[in-house]
This record gives C-alpha cells, structure tokens and sequence, in this order.
C-alpha cells in the first residue's frame, strides 16, 4: 500500500497500539510479550489466540446463564426468615438505616416479612416459598448460595458487574471470555447467544453481552425465539444463495488484504463474521425452529409459539446446548419490584413472573438431566442484588402496593450441573436477610468459580489492554478466590 494511503487508515489507537515508537508496543517489549495483527491474521478468529487453553480439564463444556433482570426478591423465594415475621409492620430500628444509601427509601419505613410461606423440600431440605412448585420438583439438582453481594445499588452498573466484572461501560462479558478462550463446538453457529424476554432489554443495555476490549467476534450475538432468529440474516429478494457466496469471496479476498497491510484485527472479525452469518443463513434456521419439536415437550416448557417468551428461550437454550453453543445468556425483564403499581406488587406482579420462569426453568433441568447434558452445563439463575427487608416507601410515604427497595448487602443465587454439588446450600446472610454474613461470595469470586468449572485459572486467563494483562475476576479487587466448597 502506497504510504499516503496508510496513514489514511491509521487511527489514534492504532498508532499508539502498532507504532514500534507507540506505548502499547513499548510495554508489551518490556513484557518480552508478542501480541500484534499478524498473529490474527494467521489464525482462524473464532479460535483463543492464548496457548494451552484451557488450563485443566473442565468439569463444565457450556454454560447457560439466567438473568432476571430487576432482581427478584430473595425473601421471597430462597432465603426463610422467621426473625423478619417478628418484625413484620414495626418502624424499622435506626441500626439498620445509620449509613445506608437506598434508591429511593427516605425516612423510616416499616419492616416487611416474607409475604409467602416457606417450607423444606426434597432430600436437600433446602428452603423454598410456594411461589415455585416445578422448580420445587428439581430441588436437590441446586446448589443455592444465598451469600451473594454487590457494592452497586442502581441496576444498570449492578448488571454490568454480575457479567463484566466492572460497573464501567467498556469491559467484556462473561460470555465474551468464554468463548474467546474455548471457542465454539460448532462453527455453524455463534459461540455466545443472548435472548431477551419481558419486552424490554436489561437496564446495562448490550453492553453486558459486549466483548469490550476483547476482539468484537466474541460479543453476544442477540437472537430471536418468534419469526427469523436474527434480524435481516436471510438474502434479499433477488439475491440467491450462490451469488451471496461469490459476494462473500470478493469480499473475503478484499478485506484479506487490507487487513495484510494496515493490520486491523478487526477486519480478520469482520470476514469472520461474514462467514458466520452465510453459514447460520441454513444451520440458525433449524436450531432456532421449536416447532420441530413434539407437543410433550412445548407441554412440559408451557411454550408460546406465538410470541416470544421466557419458556421459548428455555427450549431454546437446551436446543443450542446440545448444538455445541458454548455460552447462552438469558434475559427476563420486570422483576423490579418497586410496588410502585400492580406490575410491581410483590402480590401481584411479582407472583405473575414466578409463574412464567417457574415451570421452564424446571423443565429445562429436567430435560438437560434426560438427555445427558446436565453435568457438563453450568446453569446459573440470578439477579444483579436483593431486596430490603423493609418495605419500600417514596418521598417517605408508604405506598398503597407492596414492594421492596434494591438491596446491595444480599442475594441469591443457584447453580446446578456443570460440576456444581447438588443440593448443597452455602452461606447465611443476617437473621433478617439484610446483609451476607458467613461465607459470604462477590461477584468476582462468582467469575472465578465459573472459569475453574470451565477449566480456566482465573488469575492466569488474562488479555492485554492499556498497558496491563486484564482478567474477568478483576485485577484491581484483592482477595478474589474460587469458592471451592461448591464444586462436586
């Protein structure tokens, strides 16, 4: 390439990264480090440019990831408190407000006991509310850690550290480093899929399945459970499969080149993902078709095959775990439950949600135990913080529904499979499920306990970015460990 047309490629981040002058370069020198374009160039993109991955051998080959976004209530369903019952409807003592920052709490609000009662079940004993009967039925397959923390108490930087490890915009998802250090088992299909339910996409927007400073062919690829899986993915009239594939090659030969001269790996993820999208145009189609399916099956999901939904998603992700999917991330939006109205009123709009997620996420265990699946997938169920023990007031007024504010001191969440001890309960939070209080778990121990069950030492599964060897578990965060004690 002539010089003049070079300089005309080169951004600002390019010369600092490639300049043998440049600050990136100079770093990496002294690291005695070789990382450029060239070596994308040379190897197949959808594959980790790390060596010797993974570290061990994987007790896990998937994981599938259940958001609810808004984060439901954990008084409600997994953490019994008695003591709470004692305290139900009494001004809450000035200890348990001293130094709280509350989204919108203000003044002194009144204690609230679970409104549903708890029982054990199963060979476990593990306690459950009446809210979920169908995941009652598949108990004992979940190890619940009820010690859950966060330091964040607004949504949107609370998610984005359940699944970057930062409350910053910028960093890349759980899903994203999963795939960039194990890849994909089939390459017909992306190796990181995300699908939403609920209407409405989670407060941190796609930034929590984004492959931030990771190369962009490991982000989430969003799909579809109702009409074409990916938007626009078919050709358009007039176009026909063997002219698509010529137009590919051309510009496969073209951005080949370019990325042999100026060195932009982001154009060896573009041919990539090229390549991905002409090969989903048959395979996605068949993966994403639940009709395929018998009415047993959509019967045991309770399915809607008219719209999107929860259930969709859950028969879907089996689907795409049995296809070799190495990340499924699923999102269900409206379990924010404020009691600023009826939607929100943890009689009323929360008992509405247990209902959808209820019976397909225990068909899902079920289905993934029949056929052989469960113990090499992970599948983990959470929100991005708790709820108060106190009820939520606005302006220091009680409201006329019930709810709860967000809740940063405690929550739960439960895995099963995927190498996890089944039946297993970790940790206590306070006798009134305000605060973790005994082994207690963050969310960068939660990722470096993922990546174990994945094969990974947390601490050695790093990327280069601004000069330092970055990782999911935080290299900022002292005291980050794999909780051990929930792996079988």
């Amino acid at each position: 390439m002539f010089p003049h047309l070079q300089l005309e490629h080169l951004t600002r981040r390019h010369f600092l990264s490639n300049c043998s002058m440049g600050l990136g370069s100079m770093w990496l020198a002294s690291q005695g480090l070789s990382w450029g374009a060239s070596s994308a160039i040379k190897k197949d993109p959808t594959q980790p440019l790390l060596p010797d991955l993974p570290h061990f051998a994987p007790k896990a080959k998937r994981v599938i990831y259940m958001h609810m976004a808004g984060s439901p209530s954990q008084l409600e369903l997994f953490d019994h408190k008695p003591e709470l019952l004692k305290l139900d409807g009494k001004e809450c003592p000035q200890e348990f407000l001293a130094g709280k920052q509350f989204a919108f709490i203000q003044g002194v609000p009144r204690m609230l006991s679970s409104r549903f009662p708890f029982h054990q079940a199963g060979e476990s004993g593990h306690w459950i509310s009446d809210r979920l009967p169908h995941i009652e039925s598949v108990i004992d397959e979940l190890c619940i850690v009820k010690s859950m923390y966060t330091d964040q108490f607004n949504h949107a930087p609370a998610q984005l550290l359940v699944h970057t490890g930062s409350p910053q915009l910028g960093w890349p998802s759980a899903g994203s480093w999963a795939t960039y250090g194990l890849g994909s088992e089939n390459q017909n299909l992306p190796g990181f899929i995300v699908m939403t339910s609920g209407g409405v996409n989670p407060d941190a927007g796609k930034s929590v399945w984004g492959s931030g400073f990771l190369p962009s062919v490991y982000q989430g690829v969003q799909c579809r459970s109702q009409g074409e899986p990916v938007l626009f993915l078919q050709n358009p009239e007039g176009v026909s499969q063997s002219l698509r594939r010529r137009t590919l090659d051309a510009l496969s030969d073209i951005n080949a080149k370019i990325a042999q001269e100026v060195g932009d790996p982001e154009t060896v993820t573009r041919i990539a993902q090229y390549e991905m999208a002409y090969r989903m145009q048959i395979h996605a189609s068949d993966a994403f078709d639940i009709m395929q399916e018998p009415e047993s099956v959509h019967k045991a999901y309770n399915t809607q095959p008219d719209k999107e939904s929860f259930a969709n998603n859950c028969l879907l992700a089996r689907r795409l775990a049995e296809r070799g999917v190495r990340y499924i991330q699923l999102f269900d939006w409206g379990w924010d439950s404020h009691g600023t109205g009826p939607q929100t009123d943890l009689r009323q709009g929360f008992v509405d949600k247990c209902k959808e997620i209820d019976q397909p996420i225990a068909a899902l265990l079920k289905d993934l135990r029949q056929r052989g699946l469960l113990d090499e997938t992970l599948v983990i169920w959470s929100g991005e913080f708790g709820r108060t023990p106190m009820r939520e007031n606005r302006g220091g007024v009680e409201m006329r529904h019930v709810g709860r504010d967000h809740n940063p001191g405690a929550y739960t969440l439960w895995m099963a499979g995927g190498g996890v001890k089944a039946g297993y309960s970790h940790g206590e939070t306070d006798p009134i499920g305000y605060e973790a209080m005994i082994d207690k778990v963050s969310a960068h121990d939660l990722h470096a306990t993922m990546l174990h069950l994945l094969g990974f030492d947390h601490e050695k599964f790093t990327y280069p970015h601004q000069g330092a060897m970055h990782r999911l578990s935080n290299i900022t965060k002292g005291g980050t460990k794999v909780v051990k004690s929930l792996i079988s």
